[in-house]
């Protein structure tokens, strides 16, 4: 379905973002993959959907490097016609005690640099009227939790970036739509689980299922591949009029 189309995806070299890059490429997408750690391997996954597949490491703190990697794209694969915008960092302490560097960070990790990229790449698509912008945001953009005070910020802050995108390209061919899971099991969350087992004593699985019934009423983990699927439907015609949503993924979290 997405044969000849190019994908960036941001934050994607684990996780989430892997996870989508991997139902693009599934569809015929070439792959823009960015992000820290192991490169080499997330590339020979994506790579063994059979297309192409490039990286740029950007550090998405920083706009030039966002502007650079929108190029590189443009210019390695001659479109870009899909972003998906999933970079995110966490940090969890009370407001008072939070630490203001950890703060910056955070916004312009998860909430600014969706910005500069959706800047930077909206141009290309307008002058050939299609385009999927897909914000990887989060069930904390829709509600609030205790001692997240700059993540809950930052992905109420991209609910609202995406539907300002989709309105300004609404008569037009590009769309823009945001993801907002809840607990997906990726090595962010992996930390909490952990941090919790060690706080309470317990093992690995406890903290687990303590972790998803405080939240989460399916008491499971929503997957990449679950998150891939969504992204590619907003990318097929049956997303053509689907605009500034923010589609919950959350096992019944936000139905409560």
């Amino acid at each position: 379905m997405l044969k000849g189309k190019t994908a960036l995806v941001t934050g994607s070299t684990s996780g989430i973002g892997l996870g989508i890059a991997h139902a693009l490429a599934a569809q015929g997408a070439n792959i823009v993959l960015n992000g820290f750690g192991d490169v080499e391997g997330p590339k020979a996954e994506i790579a063994a959907h059979g297309v192409q597949v490039r990286y740029h490491g950007a550090d998405m703190s920083k706009p030039a490097e966002i502007e650079d990697m929108v190029a590189f794209a443009q210019r390695e694969f001659g479109s870009l016609d899909i972003l998906v915008n999933n970079a995110g960092i966490q940090h969890v302490a009370r407001i008072e005690n939070f630490p203001l560097e950890r703060w910056d960070s955070i916004i312009a990790i998860n909430l600014s640099s969706a910005f500069h990229a959706t800047r930077a790449a909206l141009p290309a698509m307008q002058a050939k009227n299609w385009g999927r912008i897909i914000n990887v945001a989060s069930v904390h953009g829709l509600v609030g939790s205790a001692e997240k005070s700059a993540y809950v910020a930052a992905k109420h802050g991209v609910v609202g970036l995406t539907k300002v995108t989709a309105l300004e390209n609404a008569t037009s061919g590009i769309t823009c739509n945001a993801i907002c899971p809840g607990w997906v099991l990726t090595p962010l969350v992996q930390k909490q689980v952990d941090a919790k087992a060690a706080a309470l004593n317990l093992s690995n699985e406890e903290a687990k299922k303590l972790l998803l019934g405080e939240k989460e009423p399916s008491m499971q983990f929503t997957t990449p591949q679950e998150l891939g699927d969504l992204a590619v439907f907003f990318c097929s015609p049956a997303g053509n009029n689907v605009r500034g949503v923010a589609w919950n993924m959350d096992g019944g979290w936000v139905a409560q």
